[in-house]
């Protein structure tokens, strides 16, 4: 049985190019929360390498399991429209987020890069 956390890398998204980069601000009572990859690094945008989805987690202190927030994904990646302008369509790897909670917690942000795989940066909420 393959033990979850093997399965995700991470590293520090400000030395690392495919770590998730999570911003949180609070205003009218909601956590705006973006996820990102490439911040600090520039992720490669092409159709052979690229981020594929970003998904945002949040795990509240004493609870057992976490909360799927969002999921954001990148299924026009590198298409071409068909008609006159033919110029290939590319998306950043960014999400956005509102979330509203009365316990602290951890925020999970998940990307998964279509050649590297799966990554993983945490942050805790703090009321």
């Amino acid at each position: 049985m393959t033990d979850m956390n093997t399965l995700f890398q991470s590293a520090d998204w400000k030395s690392e190019k495919h770590a998730p980069v999570i911003e949180v601000s609070k205003k009218d009572g909601y956590y705006w929360v973006d996820v990102s990859v490439g911040k600090e690094i520039a992720h490669p945008n092409t159709t052979t390498h690229h981020i594929r989805w970003i998904q945002l987690l949040f795990h509240p202190d004493g609870s057992k399991f976490p909360f799927e927030v969002g999921k954001v994904t990148f299924d026009a990646h590198g298409e071409s429209p068909e008609g006159p302008d033919t110029s290939t369509v590319f998306t950043e790897p960014r999400g956005h987020f509102a979330l509203k909670t009365g316990k602290p917690g951890k925020l999970i942000g998940l990307s998964y890069c279509n050649i590297h795989g799966l990554w993983r940066s945490t942050i805790n909420l703090n009321l």
